[in-house]
């Protein structure tokens, strides 16, 4: 298993050059995504006084990282488990604060490379798309159980498809001659439905898919619960630093971080604040650090991501 997790971790130089650690003491990081390890074990190797708890809910992804992290032994601690659930983690590891916090969100490259996990369009497969198979909740299961409205709920939110309602409805009149059980039974059907992409524009089976991983694995609660977490635990000075891949995502971060820096947040134009708002982060980059042309060209998949990153301010 730990054969096919092998990850090419994203904007390494610039998480390497943002989330930035003393050496001159212990300090203590949260690789909230460990995935196969890639960008954890570069700051272990960049940082010897540096200690890891890393998390990840996909089991195949902590194998590969207990092997590809086994070189730096006591120095590494992994659990599985939601990254909104770090604070339990590091409790049980006695860390009362933290002096960085890493989410590479969304889904894996050896995820969307495996057929039978469900993840992609582009090869047949069981719609499942769990990131932790331990979940009861498949992408199968919103297709056949999930009503209209729930379904129109999905993709309209999480796939910001212009033609949810119509896709809904065919899904709904599909599954009552014959429930969906393959990726490319539901491809099939959005290409009659929604019909080809224009040129420059992804797909419509992307959005699709997109909008039920989202929904599987309750994706964007899952980053709005552990922004408000990491928060809380990072020391002062501590840096978070967030690696998004679709609109959704960065959104969230980028107001997450807009407001937890910002001194003033009353509505304009009041002639005095009267809000009493305390920032708890500055930011350390103020525009997102997005791939090279080098890069996408070796990881295509690196061409959406962008990392944003802030650091604690003194509590």
């Amino acid at each position: 298993m730990t054969e096919k997790f092998v990850h090419h971790p994203v904007l390494l130089d610039a998480v390497l050059e943002l989330l930035t650690f003393p050496t001159d003491r212990p300090v203590r990081l949260i690789d909230g995504t460990i995935g196969g390890g890639g960008h954890a074990g570069a700051l272990l190797e960049k940082y010897p006084n540096l200690e890891l708890l890393g998390i990840d809910r996909d089991d195949a992804a902590l194998a590969a990282a207990a092997e590809n992290l086994a070189r730096f032994g006591a120095r590494v601690h992994l659990v599985r488990g939601n990254y909104s659930a770090m604070a339990e983690a590091a409790r049980s590891l006695n860390w009362s604060g933290v002096d960085g916090i890493l989410l590479d969100i969304g889904v894996s490259s050896p995820q969307l490379d495996q057929p039978e996990r469900g993840f992609s369009w582009r090869a047949c497969g069981p719609l499942d798309m769990r990131m932790d198979r331990r979940g009861e909740l498949t992408a199968g299961r919103v297709l056949n159980r999930y009503s209209e409205a729930e379904l129109f709920r999905v993709f309209r939110d999480y796939g910001e498809l212009p033609a949810a309602g119509r896709l809904a409805r065919a899904v709904v009149s599909e599954r009552a001659e014959h429930p969906f059980g393959t990726t490319d039974e539901l491809v099939a059907l959005c290409d009659r439905v929604l019909g080809r992409s224009r040129p420059g524009k992804l797909p419509a089976p992307t959005l699709v898919f997109q909008a039920l991983r989202i929904e599987v694995n309750a994706e964007l609660q899952e980053l709005t619960s552990a922004l408000e977490r990491a928060t809380d635990l990072l020391n002062t000075a501590g840096r978070l630093a967030v690696i998004s891949f679709h609109s959704l995502e960065d959104r969230l971060v980028k107001n997450f971080f807009r407001f937890e820096s910002a001194k003033c947040v009353c509505p304009p134009g009041l002639p005095v604040c009267r809000c009493g708002h305390v920032p708890r982060l500055c930011l350390v980059n103020r525009h997102p650090r997005v791939a090279d042309e080098a890069e996408i060209a070796a990881n295509r998949r690196s061409a959406c991501a962008k990392l944003r990153v802030a650091e604690r301010i003194a509590r």
